[in-house]
């Protein structure tokens, strides 16, 4: 077996949000998990798809980088989830030289 650097092997108590909502086109049940990690950006999972991202609070206000990073059909949808996430998803703070 080859020879592997590690990176790094943390454990962190994380908090975790499941937000659940309907929008006009379809449902949506998501897992947020907020850690220190990712420099302060949360991991937005969708649990019926399995798609997930970091996002940022630049990102959830950019509809096109939603569409992609969940694959949603159209762009209507995806402007949908980013005004339920702007509403939603509180900013969190911006952690500098973490890696």
């Amino acid at each position: 077996m080859d020879r592997f650097d590690n990176l790094y092997d943390l454990s962190e108590t994380a908090n975790v949000r499941f937000m659940g909502f309907v929008s006009e086109m379809t449902r949506y049940d998501f897992g947020i998990v907020f850690t220190h990690r990712f420099y302060g950006k949360p991991l937005v999972i969708c649990m019926q798809t399995g798609q997930s991202t970091l996002l940022s609070s630049e990102d959830v206000g950019n509809p096109s980088f939603l569409q992609k990073a969940f694959r949603l059909p159209c762009l209507e949808e995806a402007q949908q989830l980013s005004e339920y996430l702007q509403d939603h998803l509180p900013p969190m703070p911006f952690e500098e030289n973490q890696y």
